[in-house]
Order: C-alpha cells, then structure tokens, then sequence
C-alpha cells in the first residue's frame, strides 16, 4: 500500500502563533502514529517559522523504530543563528528519507521542483554525503519533468511530485491533463530505476482519482489539506480516513 506521511507543519504555525507549547507537535505525532500512518514528515525553514531544529530531534527520537521519518528542505541554504543547514540536520537526526526541495527562504510553501539538467551537477555531492549518512534521498520535480534519469544517476532513489497544479485543477473539474503529466511522470521515472512519491495539496477528495492514476505509488506527503480537516473530524479519525482511501 501506499505510505502516508503526515506532515505537521500546521501544528508547529499554530504553537508558534502563540510563543508557547500547545498544540503539541509530539502529540500530534504520537496520534498520527497510534491511527496507523506509515510516515511523519516535517520541513524546517531557517526563519524557524513553523517546525524548528529541536523539534526535528524530538521527531526524530518518537519515530525511531516505529515509523518512516521525512525531513524536506532545500540543501543549499545556508546555516544561521537557530538553524544549523538542512545537511546537518540530517546528520543530528538521521531521518529515513531526505526530500530536496528548491525553495527560497521566503517562499510560503514549496511551488516547483528542480530542473535536474540545471541542478543536478550541484546536488550531486550533497546527494551523495546524504547517502553516506544512510539516508534515502528524494527529488521534489514538477510534474513533466525532464532528464529523471538524470536523479537516479546521482544516487537518488525517490523522486516526489509537485501535485499543486493537479490539485487545484481537480478542484476546477478539469484535472485529466494534469493527471496525465504526473501519470507520464511517474512512468519515466520507474523506467530510470526510481521510486514515486507524492505531495501538495493532497486531501480526502482528490487523493483516489490520484493514487489510480499512479501504479506503484511508494508515498504520500499531507499535511496542509490533512490538519485543516483534522479540525472538523479529528486527527485520529482523519489520519484514517486517508489510509482507507489509499487501501480501497
């Protein structure tokens, strides 16, 4: 089946919001875990806005054994006061997966993924001293992505999709062209040697037609879609709710 990873970015906005510690964002995770997820995903930003450095060792430490660990950010950031560089992140941490992703430091959420034929000379040693740390590394590309081979030859075993366009596009009633280009996407991407994830905008209504559409479909990254639900129905029953899709 496909893995669900929950990403609780969202909990750390709305405990940042305040200054203090609730929601707790080891709750959610204990929740996210005891409701069956494969996966807990988080993306520190070095503005340290919603998920911060400690809060990926405390994820780190609750996942150990248990679940898939995910830490998403860009590799090329620099290290600052309150943010030690997302490579040494991963070093403290030692998550399952590394997801590259390349986005500015003032970007909102991630928007794009990279140009491999641009982009892929630069990840390599990075993509490289990961592995060493025995870390499954991840490329986030758009969809139609070109020269996926291109990841795999410089030790990537994932790539994700950028699955923002296909989202608002389903919500629009008119998602079959972009469903074909991740579709397309993903294909080639098994071709090289690589497995697919997925992830952003994601949620209960669009998440069927999607993980159809993908044979072979290794993960799903939630978070935004999945913690807005969660007010209405619960966290528990949510997190659940997804898992059910991706078994039917």
């Amino acid at each position: 089946m496909t893995l669900l990873s929950v990403n609780l970015n969202k909990i750390a906005v709305l405990r940042n919001a305040r200054g203090e510690s609730e929601p707790d964002i080891a709750r959610a995770a204990e929740t996210c875990i005891v409701a069956g997820c494969g996966g807990i995903t988080v993306h520190p930003r070095p503005d340290r806005r919603h998920v911060t450095p400690e809060d990926v060792m405390l994820l780190a430490d609750l996942t150990r054994g248990r679940v898939e660990y995910n830490l998403e950010g860009n590799p090329f950031a620099p290290a600052r006061q309150g943010y030690p560089g997302f490579v040494e992140l991963v070093r403290r941490a030692h998550p399952t997966q590394a997801t590259l992703v390349p986005d500015s430091d003032g970007q909102i959420t991630s928007d794009h993924g990279f140009d491999l034929a641009r982009d892929s000379q630069r990840l390599a040693p990075l993509v490289e001293e990961l592995n060493a740390l025995g870390c499954r590394v991840s490329l986030f590309v758009d969809a139609g992505a070109e020269h996926l081979e291109l990841a795999a030859k410089i030790g990537a075993a994932r790539v994700e999709i950028y699955t923002g366009p296909y989202a608002k596009a389903f919500a629009a009633n008119g998602c079959e062209r972009e469903l074909r280009a991740c579709a397309d996407t993903a294909s080639r991407a098994h071709d090289a040697g690589l497995a697919v994830n997925a992830g952003h905008d994601l949620n209960q209504r669009n998440l069927a037609a999607f993980r159809r559409a993908i044979p072979g479909l290794a993960e799903v990254s939630i978070g935004h879609a999945l913690i807005g639900e969660a007010l209405y129905d619960g966290l528990d029953r949510t997190v659940r709710n997804y898992l059910a899709i991706l078994r039917a």
